[in-house]
């Protein structure tokens, strides 16, 4: 799958997303219809510049392609410049076609993901003030978006606390969620893994190092202890503040991409004992859409009191792809783990890709293979994140 991987990453996604950047208001545009027409006066969502950024400093680094470097270093600037709320700290929500706020609101989602894509940009420039950015996020997580219980969602400009209504669907406000939970952790994976690679070289980093593992530690804790449901073989999805859940929820792409995730944060973190008590977990969340979830070359979306949403989504194959690559490379004996992911790929390749010029992938495909018509191209959700990494881990993982 690597030479393939490649192509499709260098052919593809890359050249869509250059396309995309702005030149005039800086960052890049927001919104691309069904028909392929850019609107360049729509907002442009923050998590959606973080993702951006994140993709094109490790397609950088990855790749060995200096000419990249430039669009990360746009992504930044704009990040810095914009996203950045300097007077109450933290990511805005979303901006302004021209950099302005639009969405003042706090996310603890959206933070993580900053601290995602600043952890790789540092990687990449070694530049000091991306990472005390990353850092300062960090604080403003740990201070702000917290109680007693693990991490709250949703906050007004000022950090007080509003309704979770960006994250919460199917009916339910959550207080707190699986989603926001498993983003700060892949977002303090990455965080770590710098400040590891870096420890010994111009930086002392050795305290932020120490709370940054701390933190992941209570992650995976609350991971294994309250949002895995082991008599159902999945992971709860919306809670209230204590834990409970609100939902008969099954989320396939969520509990794939965990399963890769959690791994990795595990291998990050070099505590035998953590990765004692998540690795069995892991494995279950794996076998379980592999044997749930996985229909006619494809990972279906969710099941809501057990009832199936049969429509492909376009970052739920993605993740697949790279979780049951993982999964085999933990036990080799699985060649069907193996085998699902080369048939996935192929699927992403022959149905989930938009095979006209100036495009990228479909958002949603349906039971037949189908385009779902009037998806947007690019929207603040939509971004080369999830089929960016599969290519990159792919590449790295020399599969």
């Amino acid at each position: 799958m690597v030479k393939e991987a490649k192509k499709h990453l260098e052919e593809k996604i890359i050249p869509f997303w250059e396309k995309l950047k702005d030149p005039e208001f800086g960052g890049f545009y927001g919104f691309m219809d069904y028909s392929l027409n850019v609107d360049k006066k729509y907002v442009k969502g923050c998590i959606l510049n973080s993702r951006i950024l994140w993709f094109f400093s490790n397609a950088a680094m990855v790749l060995g392609r200096a000419d990249l470097k430039p669009y990360a270093d746009h992504a930044y600037r704009f990040m810095k410049d914009h996203c950045l709320d300097k007077v109450n700290g933290g990511i805005f929500w979303s901006l302004k076609y021209d950099g302005t706020p639009e969405e003042t609101i706090k996310h603890t989602y959206n933070q993580a993901f900053a601290i995602y894509a600043l952890s790789s940009y540092f990687d990449l420039t070694q530049d000091r003030e991306a990472l005390d950015i990353a850092l300062g996020i960090q604080k403003v997580i740990e201070e702000k978006c917290t109680d007693e219980y693990g991490y709250l969602e949703a906050f007004d400009a000022g950090f007080n606390p509003i309704d979770n209504d960006k994250l919460s669907e199917n009916g339910v406000m959550a207080e707190k969620t699986m989603n926001t939970l498993l983003h700060v952790l892949e977002a303090y994976t990455e965080l770590l893994r710098v400040l590891k690679k870096y420890r010994d070289g111009l930086f002392d980093l050795s305290s932020c190092e120490e709370k940054t593992a701390g933190y992941l530690k209570k992650m995976l804790n609350t991971f294994a202890d309250k949002i895995y449901n082991p008599s159902l073989h999945r992971q709860e999805v919306f809670f209230d503040k204590t834990w409970h859940t609100l939902i008969d929820l099954h989320s396939y792409g969520h509990d794939i991409e965990t399963a890769w995730l959690v791994d990795r944060c595990a291998e990050i973190l070099g505590d035998p004992a953590i990765s004692e008590k998540v690795a069995p977990i892991t494995n279950d969340l794996a076998d379980k859409i592999y044997h749930r979830a996985y229909v006619n070359h494809s990972i279906l979306n969710e099941c809501e009191r057990g009832k199936d949403d049969i429509k492909r989504v376009w970052w739920v194959q993605a993740e697949a792809v790279v979780s049951f690559v993982n999964s085999y490379q933990k036990d080799r004996t699985r060649t069907d783990y193996l085998e699902a992911a080369r048939d996935i790929f192929t699927y992403i390749l022959e149905k989930q890709t938009d095979g006209r010029d100036g495009s990228e992938w479909f958002m949603w495909t349906d039971e037949n293979g189908e385009p779902i018509p009037d998806a947007p191209i690019v929207e603040p959700w939509k971004c080369p994140y999830h089929n960016g990494r599969m290519c990159l881990e792919l590449i790295k993982r020399c599969l």
